[in-house]
């Protein structure tokens, strides 16, 4: 979903219509006053007390221009092996979409796990699908919530990939908290 919000006004995904009226308000008075907008996608917070969710942020070094930052995302993305690591995303992955360093700043990557017996009896056969939705700040920023699109738990899925991505981005002076559910 994509909403517009004033210059220097954070992304905002309300919980409530009362929440959602009180921003209304703030954003037409930055509108009012002649503050530029901005299309921004809103990175959503994962359900309350969820395991298959998780919402963090990866901060580049100071003075890293936002193209140089998207640039090592994506270097940091395309390590990780097609064919999983630490038996998560055997599957593989695909970059769906790829505007980092573009206006929108948003990318999606798709991951598949749980193929063979697992997805047989629990899925289907089919593989589970996961979904990795960065969204870069004019600043380097990044906004990320890797999630799973069915089920209450991932078995740590999102965990380890995310891990494995952190590992790659501090190994390069980003700042990037532990993921957790």
């Amino acid at each position: 979903s994509i909403i517009l919000v004033a210059v220097g006004a954070s992304a905002y995904h309300p919980s409530s219509r009362r929440a959602f009226f009180g921003k209304a308000a703030v954003t037409m008075a930055g509108v009012a006053s002649g503050a530029p907008l901005l299309a921004v996608e809103a990175i959503d917070a994962c359900p309350k007390g969820s395991n298959n969710c998780i919402v963090t942020e990866w901060t580049p070094p100071e003075g890293t221009s936002k193209g140089d930052a998207a640039q090592v995302v994506l270097d940091v993305l395309n390590s990780y092996p097609q064919d999983g690591f630490d038996k998560v995303d055997k599957g593989g992955w695909t970059i769906v979409s790829n505007e980092l360093g573009g206006a929108s700043g948003a990318a999606a990557i798709e991951y598949k796990s749980g193929i063979g017996n697992f997805a047989k009896f629990l899925n289907g056969g089919k593989p589970f699908v996961d979904d990795l939705k960065l969204e870069m700040a004019a600043n380097g920023v990044v906004k990320v919530r890797s999630s799973s699109r069915i089920g209450d738990s991932d078995l740590g899925v999102n965990q380890k990939r995310l891990s494995f991505l952190a590992t790659g981005l501090r190994a390069k002076g980003w700042v990037v908290p532990e993921p957790k559910y």
